[in-house]
């Protein structure tokens, strides 16, 4: 008898030509597209944590809600987050989340798991670039352009 078992397929949809990515070249540009797609109704009341996904020209391949919390925080599964960064063959990654309050410094729960991201990402070598903090009026904070990356 044949033993039965799931199988198991990893699939990556490209929708947009690569010749229409954006390409990211600085926290400002980042920050632009991420709050052009963000949505302005849920932007000033709940976090979310997102990952850009970048090609090793800095052009952006998609972005990913990895959560959705509440009022002053939002979970963040590390292995959900490198199953998606590797799924998608990236080879750069920008993390972000908003900030409901329009606080624009990062906590120390922020840094802390910015740098297990990090340390991470190394064993896959796989760059963060950044992770930027989103406020519902648009503005942002950048830790590569305040020297935290």
């Amino acid at each position: 008898m044949k033993s039965q078992i799931n199988e198991i397929k990893i699939s990556y949809k490209q929708g947009l030509k690569s010749s229409k990515w954006q390409k990211i070249n600085s926290s400002k540009s980042a920050a632009q597209l991420l709050f052009e797609n963000w949505d302005k109704d849920t932007i000033g009341i709940q976090e979310s944590f997102k990952v850009l996904l970048l090609n090793n020209s800095n052009k952006v391949k998609g972005v990913y809600q990895l959560s959705q919390g509440g009022i002053t925080a939002t979970l963040i599964d590390l292995r959900i987050l490198f199953a998606v960064v590797l799924k998608s063959l990236s080879v750069a990654i920008i993390l972000t989340h908003n900030h409901p309050s329009g606080k624009l410094a990062p906590s120390d729960a922020d840094q802390r798991l910015t740098n297990k991201i990090k340390e991470a990402s190394k064993l896959f070598d796989i760059k963060v670039l950044d992770h930027l903090i989103l406020v519902p009026n648009g503005n942002y904070y950048s830790f590569a352009d305040n020297g935290i990356m």
